[in-house]
């Protein structure tokens, strides 16, 4: 199920998906996970909104990077893995959008729960 979930202090939807996203998944507000991602991004000389440096904020939290099921690539849809996943803390990333899923909810700005994810962030237990 959806949820929405939009904590932008100035309650923009655009360009900030993997701020909500590591904000969700490690439990701290968007200022915390902002600072967080261009701390990386730095250390990484990389953009802070890249998967890359959002993996190495999630790698450096506990979490494992995991794939998904091959049967069916482009109809695996995020509702699905929710569906396959109703425990644990899950960082969905689309390419070009990133969502969490905790409990089999996602959390997002917007409904992107028919969107079909590439890979997947979970965290240890």
């Amino acid at each position: 199920m959806w949820i929405k979930f939009q904590n932008n202090p100035a309650g923009r939807n655009v360009g900030d998906c993997s701020v909500r996203a590591i904000s969700k998944a490690l439990s701290c507000d968007w200022e915390t996970a902002y600072a967080l991602l261009v701390a990386h991004g730095y250390m990484l000389a990389d953009m802070p909104s890249s998967d890359a440096v959002s993996g190495a904020v999630l790698r450096h939290y506990g979490f494992v990077r995991e794939s998904l099921p091959d049967t069916c690539p482009d109809c695996f849809t995020a509702e699905d893995f929710c569906k396959e996943h109703s425990e644990g803390t899950y960082v969905l990333y689309f390419g070009g959008h990133v969502a969490t899923v905790v409990d089999g909810d996602i959390y997002d700005a917007w409904d992107s729960s028919h969107e079909v994810p590439q890979f997947v962030w979970r965290r240890r237990e």
